[in-house]
């Protein structure tokens, strides 16, 4: 068999496999041959022209076509008394049998309405029509034969023509122009006269026809609008370029929309018998094999051995990783093996095709890679830190796995390939401003959210608002099920949502009534727009586009954000600045960069924070597992900082029982700059051991002493003539221990400070500077 042949076999048991996946039912609303869209079905259909005797697609919202709505709005009358007066007589589209029971032939226009032969034989007779219908010499006639263009269905014009009238004027128009392809091209590829209800898919191959309508299938159970309109230029495009299957048609001759629509038919059929052993072989991965959206793409590791190992990774580390977020995860890690990837290709001769010649060098270089990238502004300093510390880590993860063994893809790895901890950069330190949104920012947004409804939608606008009331994350907002508002046991309202990110369903927090009040009028507004549809499978925020039934959430809440803020005016703050070393209040204009959707729960935590909310408490309400996660959330501010130290320092004396508070609020007011507690200055009795230290310094050096020999078991003062006063009672413990030093009886001396045992002579130890 040749493979010309046994590639059509495999298509055409794939167009088999397809068209059993779909349901009979949906067969019975379209033909194979010509698809003809129910005008009544509420994802297929379409409505038509409000106006009367009209028949044509209402494609406004105004429910008038094209060419009624341009004479409504020409013409001076109300809108009602506009639809109900019939539209005048208008030239229509569409061939059809000639009028004469019996005749087979096309007729040659819809005044006349019969084939040539008829239309000159009532000419000869001098008859009008109804007379020439009932005339007994007129016979019906026989056919011609069918248009031998492949998409088309309508009868030839004549004996000699081997195509319909339409055709046969179009082939000599493209003969005149010279553009004519030759007949052969001309009946494969050429389309058909449709009717606005109509996708031909006569021409087409029969896995293209499979594919169209299994993926036609998906579309519908997915609660998505396909209107003929979009579908047909698909099928055009496949019959003129003559491909054998979807996935070989370049899509960039379509728009965006008829883009989406040819890449969900393709990816419909593909997923068809798809499972995670067939998947994981590939190099491009489909993510909902695995119970996830989008791919996962390995392609940009270069070495057969590598992205082997990460494939065996990602497979072992995918089921553990949770939420909506997992397959973006993953695809982060699989691009810190491109960088090792292509540092390997680029600094080593075999590019990096044999794992056992590997060593520690190659990490390094990698490193050193890695920190010329950033010294470059090609990756940030987060993204350097994450790359080393994600190929660290699913190193050891292989290593763990056992694919160095034997027959596995890591087998020879020498064990020096392996990043160090030393070889992770630090991360910077944070920085005084967060992600929250300054107060004077929150006022200007919340005062243009009418802006947002007019720009957007309402659903867009509630979303954003219980983004700021609630802190929750824009994916938790935008999927809240209608039924989100319960009471506690107090009769108070309650947000009831689910953590996807965590995969922990049913959280429930507690919120303000006006919140809820927010939520009731959203519930009310639903309801109203889709009363039919059960209130367990309604959405509190539905999609205003393709979506009958209201189960279909809004998803386009970040790009119509995105330009909401960029319409807003600019917010100027009051920032201090240094200029020439002095601080200077100036205007400045806040960074719109910064107005995100996830802004506002950074914000939510940080409002909580300022008003003392222990830390505890509030990572409840941030539904989060650890504190640490929720510290990340909020900054200390300068007034909480202020507040601890008053609290502690009230409570200070120094050593004669006197509050020292006067003089450390002097100090704080001073030093009021300062992030945390320790790097306000100490004063006396605050921090001894500071003082202490700081006092030591001033002292002034011991002076070496040498040919010391024995010295008695008490202790020798020299007289009062030596030059040293005696002690006294009132003598300070510095004092002593400066004459003890001068003696050469200094901390570390072999004679020690009390009583001694020892005997024996030792020569003075000179002074460590």
């Amino acid at each position: 068999m040749s493979i010309h042949a046994a590639s059509a076999r495999v298509s055409a048991d794939r167009a088999e496999e397809l068209l059993a996946a779909v349901d009979p039912e949906f067969l019975d609303l379209l033909d194979r041959s010509v698809l003809t869209f129910p005008i009544g079905h509420p994802l297929l259909g379409m409505p038509l022209c409000r106006v009367v005797e009209c028949g044509c697609v209402a494609y406004s919202t105004s429910g008038l076509c094209r060419n009624c709505e341009k004479r409504w709005k020409s013409a001076d009358e109300d809108f009602e008394v506009f639809v109900a007066a019939p539209r005048p007589i208008r030239r229509r589209n569409g061939v059809e049998d000639c009028t004469v029971v019996g005749c087979s032939r096309p007729w040659v226009t819809r005044t006349q309405q019969l084939c040539s032969a008829h239309q000159y034989q009532r000419v000869k007779m001098d008859l009008d029509l109804p007379e020439f219908l009932r005339h007994p010499a007129v016979r019906p006639l026989p056919s011609f034969g069918t248009c031998e263009v492949a998409a088309c269905d309508r009868q030839r014009s004549g004996k000699v023509s081997a195509y319909c009238l339409q055709h046969t004027q179009r082939r000599t128009r493209m003969i005149r122009e010279g553009t004519f392809p030759g007949d052969e091209v001309f009946r494969r590829a050429m389309r058909a006269v449709n009717k606005f209800v109509d996708v031909n898919l006569r021409g087409l191959a029969p896995l293209v026809v499979a594919e169209v309508i299994y993926g036609l299938q998906e579309r519908i159970r997915g609660g998505t609008k396909t209107p003929p309109w979009h579908l047909r230029p698909v099928c055009e495009l496949a019959r003129t370029r003559q491909v054998p299957t979807l996935d070989e048609l370049d899509p960039a001759s379509l728009c965006r929309r008829r883009q989406a629509l040819l890449n969900a038919l393709t990816t419909a059929s593909r997923r068809l018998g798809m499972t995670p052993e067939s998947e994981r072989h590939k190099d491009v991965w489909d993510a909902a094999a695995f119970g996830r959206s989008g791919n996962l793409n390995f392609t940009g590791v270069r070495q057969p051995w590598l992205r082997e190992a990460v494939k065996a990774a990602v497979c072992d580390e995918l089921p553990r990783r949770r939420g909506v977020q997992a397959r973006g995860q993953m695809q982060t890690h699989i691009n810190a093996f491109v960088k090792l990837s292509d540092s390997l290709h680029l600094q080593r001769d075999d590019h990096g095709a044999h794992p056992a010649l590997l060593e520690r060098q190659d990490i390094v270089n990698f490193s050193n890679r890695l920190a010329f990238l950033a010294e470059q502004g090609e990756i940030s300093t987060y993204t350097w830190i994450f790359v080393a510390r994600a190929v660290r880590k699913w190193l050891s993860l292989m290593r763990s796995m056992g694919l160095t063994r034997s027959g596995q893809p890591l087998h020879g790895l020498p064990a020096d390939f392996m990043l160090l901890t030393q070889d992770i950069p630090d991360e910077p330190e944070d920085s005084e401003a967060g992600k929250d949104l300054p107060d004077e920012v929150m006022r200007q947004l919340c005062a243009h959210l009418d802006v947002l409804e007019e720009k957007s939608s309402r659903e867009v606008r509630v979303a954003v608002e219980l983004l700021i009331d609630t802190g929750r994350r824009p994916f938790e907002i935008c999927h809240l099920p209608y039924d989100c508002l319960p009471r506690d046991a107090d009769g108070k309202p309650v947000l009831l949502y689910d953590n996807q990110k965590e995969l922990r369903l049913r959280r429930r927090l507690p919120i303000p009534e006006a919140t809820a009040g927010l939520i009731i009028a959203q519930q009310a507004r639903v309801r109203a727009r889709f009363p039919a549809t059960a209130l367990g499978r309604l959405v509190l925020l539905p999609s205003v586009v393709s979506n009958p039934e209201g189960t279909k959430a809004i998803s386009d809440v970040l790009t119509q954000h995105r330009d909401w803020v960029a319409a807003l005016p600019n917010v100027a703050l009051t920032m201090t600045v240094q200029e020439e070393g002095k601080p200077v209040a100036k205007q400045l204009c806040f960074d719109k960069e910064k107005i995100f959707p996830y802004a506002y729960r950074h914000t939510y935590a940080q409002r909580h924070a300022d008003v003392g909310v222990p830390v505890d408490v509030l990572r409840q309400l941030m539904d989060h597992r650890q504190l640490t996660t929720t510290q990340r959330y909020y900054r200390v501010g300068e007034q909480r900082r202020r507040e601890a130290i008053d609290r502690v320092t009230a409570m200070q004396f120094d050593r004669h029982g006197n509050r020292i508070w006067r003089r450390a609020k002097a100090l704080l007011d001073s030093e009021h700059a300062r992030r945390a507690v320790g790097e306000v200055a100490a004063v006396r009795g605050v921090h001894r051991a500071v003082e202490r230290r700081g006092r030591r310094s001033r002292l002034p050096r011991p002076l070496p002493l040498c040919g010391l020999r024995a010295l008695p078991h008490r202790r020798v003062l020299p007289s009062r003539s030596g030059g040293l006063p005696r002690r006294s009672a009132a003598q300070s413990g510095t004092a002593r221990r400066v004459q003890r030093r001068h003696l050469g009886q200094g901390r570390g001396d072999a004679v020690r400070r009390g009583n001694h045992s020892c005997t024996a002579a030792y020569p003075a130890r000179p002074h460590r500077p």
